[in-house]
């Protein structure tokens, strides 16, 4: 046997094993979506109560971005609504309101890096600050929670 061939023979045993071991670990997590719902559902309502009670977080930011009403008016709402996506994404049947909140939400976002750049980037545009990396998770996780939330919605519709 030559050493290419049995090179080949171990990386086929890797993939195998690879293979087996994804499929253990899959199998035995049967409600992993579920888990991942609920779990953006509570990160959503613990970041969201943050806000209405006062504690300072990088989404104050979106506060000064928002003109409409004085930083102090929107802070607690942008807590309210954060709770609201939460509540719908935690509760199945409410899904489908969740994907309209935070589809809503995504503008405020994405304008705070237009409005203070100054803010969300130490090195514009691939050096994001303390403030500027929140927001882009911020933004991931309202995504990741669409995602989540119209798989649910196509699941019922189907259904």
């Amino acid at each position: 046997m030559n050493k290419q061939s049995l090179t080949q023979i171990l990386k086929k045993y890797q993939m195998n094993r690879i293979n087996n071991i994804s499929k253990k670990i899959v199998s035995t997590f049967k409600y992993g979506h579920d888990a991942h719902r609920l779990s953006l559902g509570l990160i959503f309502i613990w970041f969201g109560l943050l806000k209405p009670f006062g504690a300072k977080t990088a989404t104050s930011l979106l506060a000064h971005t928002i003109y409409f009403f004085p930083p102090e008016t929107v802070l607690p709402m942008l807590g309210w609504w954060e709770v609201a996506i939460g509540i719908t994404l935690i509760f199945k049947p409410w899904v489908k309101y969740s994907i309209i909140l935070q589809f809503i939400r995504i503008p405020g976002t994405i304008l705070a890096f237009f409005i203070h750049p100054d803010v969300c980037f130490v090195q514009i545009p691939f050096v994001p600050s303390p403030e500027g990396q929140y927001l882009i998770k911020d933004l991931i996780i309202l995504f990741a929670g669409i995602a989540i939330a119209e798989t649910v919605h196509e699941n019922q519709v189907s259904s």
